[in-house]
């Protein structure tokens, strides 16, 4: 058990280390991001979920595996909420403002310090573009209750 905690953090490292080295997009400060910037919600998936989650977001990726308790099957959220993306709860859950009680303890990542951890103080508004990003890229990969 020991030995698969240890896995699983070096797990998460590794992937907070693939974060912070992540190119920065090209921007003058204060700018407006421009069409060609914005941020790639499927890119962020790819980069920072998929491992765990699996690419197409069903809760089979690579680390699965390592993890207690296998990741949520992302694909399913407007299914467990009658039907409705909860986008507010969502955003929350990744940036670290709602505590996911499955995650015990805290196996998944608090993104929002992520991304703020690997960013410059001034790029509050570059981190939220991420978050928001990843919020509508879920949003987009829901299956939807059969009507």
């Amino acid at each position: 058990m020991i030995a698969m905690k240890t896995s699983a953090r070096l797990l998460m490292l590794a992937a907070l280390a693939a974060f912070t080295a992540a190119p920065a997009a090209a921007q003058t400060p204060g700018a407006a991001p421009s069409v060609e910037s914005r941020v790639s919600g499927q890119s962020v998936f790819k980069t920072y979920c998929a491992s765990c989650h699996g690419e197409s977001g069903r809760g089979n990726g690579a680390v699965a595996i390592f993890l207690r308790r296998r990741p949520a099957d992302l694909t399913q959220i407007a299914i467990r909420n009658k039907g409705t993306f909860p986008a507010d709860r969502v955003s929350a859950m990744i940036d670290g403002r709602q505590v996911v009680k499955v995650h015990g303890d805290s196996q998944m990542p608090v993104w929002g310090d992520a991304f703020a951890k690997s960013a410059t103080a001034s790029d509050e508004r570059a981190i939220k573009e991420k978050i928001d990003a990843l919020v509508q890229y879920l949003e987009s990969i829901q299956e939807r209750p059969a009507r």
